[in-house]
């Protein structure tokens, strides 16, 4: 069975209980899922760095960070699909999970085929909307979401944590205006004094890496004083030519929406952009992250 379409989704397990982690990671590999384990809330956030799964399996019952503030963490940073398992049948704690962060709420201890065929029913619904390991957004770009990469002109193209969660958020939302105030919440919901220029700033970078021309823009578009939409465009060339610099000025003249970068935003110093705080990434937006 594959409900996604495509290649087989990934998910990922977290629980401290070594026997229940092993038991379902190995019933989910038999029926063709891959699979990623963690033992608590630290090492899930770990793992997440490296890559994205299609949904999360969460125990609510976890010492230290507890399955509730592990999922909330996951919902701040991509809107990735949540089941949680719990010992507990509680109406109003099912109800409350449910209505914040997760997509569906299985008691333990769980029946097998029951689990997977919520999986199956989330992951259908979600389909259109999470994106697939490769999206193809036109000739010259790919992205790579899981990966944190997208393939440019036939080049590989290495992006931040902040800079997949962004692209995340658009993706999850192709063709459509994502606010400006919606990135920022998914870009850095941690950070108590972001503005929107750290999204603005960020964006700039973004076109940096994954247009082939960044003055001309034709993947990621700025919408005036509202936000940013990332567009498929199999005619990539024809839509340019048929709109000489009209994207390119949006997406390049300083207004509400896509601003100047801020002298004290972290990392950032004029002329250059911001370098986010979770990966190794110093010094001007040179697109020349490829590797």
């Amino acid at each position: 069975m594959n409900p996604a379409g495509g290649i087989f989704p990934s998910v990922m397990v977290v629980d401290d209980d070594p026997r229940l982690l092993v038991l379902l990671a190995d019933q989910l590999r038999d029926d063709g899922y891959t699979v990623v384990t963690a033992r608590d809330g630290t090492e899930a956030l770990r793992r997440l760095e490296s890559g994205w799964p299609d949904l999360v399996i969460i125990d609510l019952m976890m010492p230290g960070m507890d399955g509730l503030t592990l999922a909330r963490e996951i919902k701040s940073r991509a809107d990735l699909p949540i089941v949680v398992l719990s010992a507990i049948d509680a109406g109003d704690s099912k109800a409350t999970l449910l209505t914040e962060v997760a997509e569906d709420y299985v008691t333990k201890p769980y029946h097998y085929p029951e689990l997977r065929a919520r999986i199956e029913r989330i992951l259908r619904r979600l389909g259109d909307r999470v994106p697939r390991r490769s999206l193809v957004l036109g000739p010259d770009l790919v992205l790579e979401l899981h990966q944190r990469a997208a393939i440019v002109a036939g080049e590989r193209v290495t992006l931040t944590p902040t800079e997949g969660r962004l692209l995340y958020a658009l993706a999850a939302n192709l063709g459509q205006v994502v606010a400006t105030e919606t990135l920022l919440e998914r870009g850095w919901a941690a950070t108590e004094d972001a503005d929107k220029t750290y999204v603005w700033v960020t964006m700039r970078r973004l076109r940096q890496k994954i247009e082939v021309d960044p003055n001309r823009p034709v993947h990621l578009l700025t919408v005036r004083g509202v936000g940013y939409r990332l567009v498929e465009t199999p005619g990539a060339g024809e839509s340019a030519a048929a709109a000489p610099g009209a994207d390119a000025a949006e997406a390049t003249a300083p207004d509400a929406t896509d601003g100047p970068a801020r002298a004290d935003m972290p990392g950032v110093t004029p002329g250059t952009v911001a370098n986010d705080a979770s990966s190794a990434d110093p010094g001007p937006p040179d697109r020349g992250r490829r590797s």
